[in-house]
């Protein structure tokens, strides 16, 4: 009888996307061309020390022609337990889809499939309600139940994305409660979106039963890794992922690492007719106090406010931690050259990002680089807000 494997952590982000196929087909019109399916395997494996990878638009008939090829030459291997596995980091296939039901505006959700075959079905599925099955992120015209019904019913995972953005996030501009959508007992886990953390969504008592999921939403091979879990399992595959988040038999997501929330693009209102941010004391208002305009776009925090089911935040017993984690390339003064230097040394970023000492750090980039570093793990980095569209920025210490 073999052993049982011990739970170990891995570092787990499961909303990248794919910019073109191999075949240089557009896949996501806004990614870039490097996102391809084995490109982000590399860099997941190779750059970022991503052990466990969702690749979003695994449902593209090119990109399925991609898995095939990769799978057939042998340069990656079907995962035990469900998903690919290419250099010790395994790819969960995953899609996002856009759904809009009647009266409502648009919102999109995550569908995460078991393995190839059954991707390849449900992407089949959808080609008979999608204008274009090659695009990533279309809209579906199937009603959400539907749709919802179709995921689980082939093993998959749904899970709401980015769900507090005021562009196309459930809660931030499609629905006050998720219920109106969704049968809540086939919701897997949510996504809470970067501009967003746990204590926020405190506010909102339905989401006290799920796992909180903090990805990056990459659109660049830089940007994977921008937000990522650590999650307790056996080995990573789509079948532990799915024990992980029904916190089942010991494993589950043990931390969230993400922005800052202010570090968000859409964490405060801003004005749609002359781009400033709007302080809070005037959000309400509906009027920017410095156009007049009333073209206002809710930010996540005044959103989640006005929508909240409890006047204080609640984190339940079996939530894990939100680390505040600043991305290596929202730090002032690092650059390409540094960051390769840094990679050179200790391997990957998540080595970086959590395991180098400060000493160890300031020998490769510098003293102030390395400071710099070590704030961020602790959340102690001085930031200003993010919102319309714009990222917000650390501010660099006067000297």
């Amino acid at each position: 009888m073999a052993l049982e494997r011990k739970l170990r952590s891995y570092y787990c982000d499961l909303h990248v996307h794919i910019g073109r196929t191999s075949e240089g087909q557009a896949v996501k019109i806004s990614g870039s061309r490097d996102l391809t399916f084995a490109g982000i395997a590399k860099e997941a494996a190779e750059r970022k020390g991503i052990e466990l990878i969702g690749i979003i638009d695994s449902h593209s008939p090119g990109v399925l022609r991609d898995i095939r090829g990769a799978l057939e030459s042998g340069e990656m291997t079907v995962a035990e337990g469900g998903g690919i596995t290419y250099r010790g980091t395994t790819i969960i296939l995953g899609t996002e889809i856009e759904i809009r039901e009647p009266g409502r505006r648009e919102c999109h959700v995550l569908a995460f499939m078991p393995d190839l075959q059954a991707m390849e079905a449900f992407s089949g599925w959808m080609s008979a309600h999608m204008r274009n099955v090659n695009l990533s992120s279309q809209r579906l015209y199937a009603p959400s139940r539907t749709l919802q019904e179709e995921i689980t019913g082939r093993g998959g995972l749904l899970i709401p994305a980015h769900i507090f953005t005021p562009h196309k996030g459930l809660y931030g501009c499609a629905a006050e409660r998720m219920a109106e959508l969704f049968d809540l007992e086939g919701i897997a886990a949510v996504e809470l979106g970067l501009s967003a953390d746990s204590e926020m969504a405190g506010y909102i008592p339905e989401l006290d039963p799920y796992s909180f999921l903090t990805n990056s939403d990459a659109h660049s091979l830089g940007k994977i890794g921008r937000e990522y879990n650590v999650i307790e399992l056996q080995q990573p595959s789509f079948a532990e992922l799915k024990l992980a988040l029904e916190r089942s038999q010991g494993r589950r997501v043990s931390a969230n690492f993400g922005l800052n929330p202010r570090l968000g693009k859409y964490h405060r209102t801003y004005c749609g007719c002359c781009g400033s941010i709007i302080d809070e004391a005037y959000a309400t208002t509906g009027r920017c106090p410095y156009c007049g305009s009333t073209k206002l776009v809710k930010g996540v925090l005044d959103r989640i406010l006005d929508i909240a089911g409890r006047e204080q935040p609640l984190i339940p017993d079996h939530r894990p931690p939100y680390h505040y984690q600043v991305p290596l390339e929202f730090n002032p003064g690092l650059g390409k050259r540094k960051l390769d230097m840094l990679l050179q040394a200790f391997g990957t970023e998540m080595n970086i990002l959590h395991k180098a000492d400060e000493a160890s750090l300031a020998a490769v980039a510098g003293t102030e680089l390395a400071a710099q570093i070590v704030l961020a793990r602790t959340g102690q980095l001085m930031l200003s807000a993010g919102g319309g569209g714009t990222y917000g920025k650390v501010v660099k210490p006067q000297s």
